[in-house]
């Protein structure tokens, strides 16, 4: 497996294709903003989609953005659009896709990467520490937790 960014592919068509196959309302959003050229003006013009991949399948995904749901906030990066496909769960996958987001991280400087969500003890596992409390863009609570860069 390895971790690849969309931008960066030679195919994104086919990547588009799969993360357009996620059963969730959140990928089918992200597949749309994609598609339809305006995720950098959703999230900011140097956010990055990671993509861990075995061959061409897709395993997993997530942004490497510069916002998210919580708007406005000073907070920044967001990792955001956390999925794994269903039959890949359980395995740890989304740690590796967190740990490019923290080599990113570090490459730009940055000390903390924020999560917001509404799960519980999913984050934590890896190393992901629930900072506060705090509206999304739709006034709904949701958690912050931060990742902490070394």
């Amino acid at each position: 497996m390895k971790v690849i960014n969309f931008f960066d592919s030679d195919n994104r068509y086919h990547w588009l294709e799969e993360i357009k196959q996620s059963d969730w309302g959140a990928g089918q959003f992200l597949y749309r903003l994609l598609n339809d050229g305006s995720f950098f003006k959703a999230v900011g013009e140097n956010s990055k989609v990671l993509l861990l991949t075995d061959g061409n399948e897709l395993i997993s995904f997530c942004t490497y953005a510069e916002k998210d749901d919580i708007q406005p906030t000073k907070l920044t990066p967001w990792i955001g659009f956390v999925y794994t496909f269903p039959e890949h769960r359980g395995k740890r996958c989304f740690g590796l896709l967190l740990d490019e987001a923290v080599r990113l991280a570090k490459n730009d400087g940055v000390k903390e990467i924020y999560i917001s969500t509404n799960h519980k003890g999913l984050y934590e596992k890896y190393g992901c520490e629930f900072r506060k409390m705090l509206n999304d863009i739709e006034g709904n609570p949701s958690r912050i937790y931060v990742k902490r860069v070394k």
